[in-house]
C-alpha cells in the first residue's frame, strides 16, 4: 500500500500528465475515397502549378517570385481538407499576410540572433493569428521564412507580405473555388469572412 500514490500526490500528477500523451482514439485517421485523393491531387496540382506560372512570367527567380514553401502547406489544407476552419478565404489570406509581416518585423529587429527572430516570429504569428480569428497553421512557416529565408527575401521588407505571401495566398484561393466546387460533393469556401 505504501507504493500506491494518493491521489494529490507528486506522483499521481505525474501519472495523469503521462497518460494524456496516450492518446483517446485507435486505428488512425479514416481513408477518404479515391475520388476524393484524385480531387485533392488535382487542385493542388493546378493551384501550386499556377503560382509557380504566375512566378515564372513576374519574376523568373524563385525567391523574387511567388512561390515560398509555406503554400505547399496551404494547398493541403485548401485542397485536401476544403471545410476545414483553417482552410477558409480568411484563414488563408489573413493567416499568411499577417503571419509575413510579424516575421519581417522580427526579422529587422533581431536578425543579428536568428535563433530568438525564429522563436519570436513563429509564437508571436501564432498569437496575431488567433487574435484576429485568421489561424492558418501555414503562416507559422511563412512567418519563419522571413527570419531564415535568403538575402533577396529580407531585401523585400514588408513588401514580402503582399507578394510573395499574399498573392500566392490569393492564387491558391483563386484555383480553390475553381476546383473544389466542380467535385460533387465539395464546395469552397465555406464562409468567405
Amino acid at each position: 500500500m505504501a507504493d500506491t500514490p494518493t491521489p494529490n500526490s507528486p506522483d499521481a500528477g505525474l501519472r495523469r500528465y503521462l497518460r494524456k500523451m496516450r492518446g483517446t482514439t485507435q486505428g488512425g485517421p479514416p481513408r477518404v475515397s479515391d475520388a476524393e485523393v484524385l480531387w485533392s491531387w488535382l487542385g493542388a496540382f493546378l493551384g501550386i502549378g499556377t503560382v509557380a506560372l504566375v512566378s515564372g512570367v513576374l519574376a523568373g527567380a524563385p525567391d523574387q517570385g511567388l512561390m515560398i514553401g509555406s503554400l505547399g502547406a496551404s494547398a493541403v489544407l485548401v485542397f485536401g481538407a476544403p471545410r476545414s476552419p483553417l482552410a477558409q478565404p480568411r484563414n488563408l489570406v489573413g493567416g499568411h499576410v499577417l503571419s509575413a509581416i510579424v516575421g519581417v518585423l522580427c526579422f529587422q529587429l533581431l536578425g543579428s540572433l536568428p535563433g530568438l527572430a525564429s522563436a519570436l516570429a513563429v509564437s508571436t504569428a501564432i498569437a496575431v493569428m488567433h487574435l484576429t480569428r485568421t489561424l492558418h497553421p501555414p503562416g507559422g512557416a511563412t512567418a519563419l521564412i522571413a527570419v531564415i529565408g535568403s538575402p533577396q527575401i529580407h531585401e523585400l521588407g514588408l513588401f514580402y507580405a503582399l507578394s510573395p505571401a499574399g498573392a500566392g495566398a490569393v492564387i491558391l484561393l483563386a484555383v480553390g473555388v475553381l476546383v473544389n466546387n466542380l467535385a460533387p460533393g465539395r464546395r469552397y469556401p465555406e464562409l468567405w469572412w
